[in-house]
């Protein structure tokens, strides 16, 4: 039986992403994103195990959270924050990001975060010794994931076809 090994070709370039932020009825295309990690975490309780020197680990819940930098080139996030300062109604959104490089044959995974909600952001910023601006973001409260399956075509059916030996 030959062992099934990754293409050096079916790596997923770094660069080629889309994120898109939903924020009410409003859809940007958030292509000034320099990077973004959406991390999900599982709670974990440790349990007693009568007849064990050891505990075991039950799965309790999960969170997610993430970070994001982009370039210092749009108002959106400021202009959440200021209303939440002004009326105390805190805004939640969604984030949509696809990776897609079509040299790949892994074809396109797109995730869906939603009900995020930023931790806070920088309300003004100059360097003026630096070559751009770039601000980070830290978000929380992702409540629910959607995703798209990302392997595709013959390579998905080579892996299904060596899990199931």
């Amino acid at each position: 039986m030959s062992n099934v090994t990754m293409k050096a070709k079916d790596t997923v370039f770094a660069a080629l992403a889309e994120c898109f932020i939903t924020i009410g009825t409003r859809r940007y295309n958030f292509m000034q994103a320099i990077n973004l990690e959406a991390k999900f975490e599982k709670n974990k309780t440790e349990v007693p195990i009568l007849g064990k020197t050891g505990k075991g680990n039950k799965a309790s819940g999960w969170k997610g959270t993430g970070s994001a930098t982009f370039h210092y080139n749009t108002s959106i996030f400021r202009q959440m924050m200021l209303q939440y300062k002004d009326t105390g109604e805190d805004i939640y959104f969604e984030i949509q990001i696809s990776n897609e490089d079509k040299t790949s044959a892994v074809g396109r995974q797109t995730m869906i975060l939603m009900d995020c909600n930023i931790d806070g952001g920088i309300l003004a910023k100059f360097d003026a010794g630096g070559e751009y601006l770039e601000e980070d973001m830290d978000f929380v409260d992702i409540v629910d994931l959607k995703q798209e399956e990302f392997l595709k075509g013959h390579l998905r059916e080579k892996i299904l076809k060596y899990q199931t030996k």
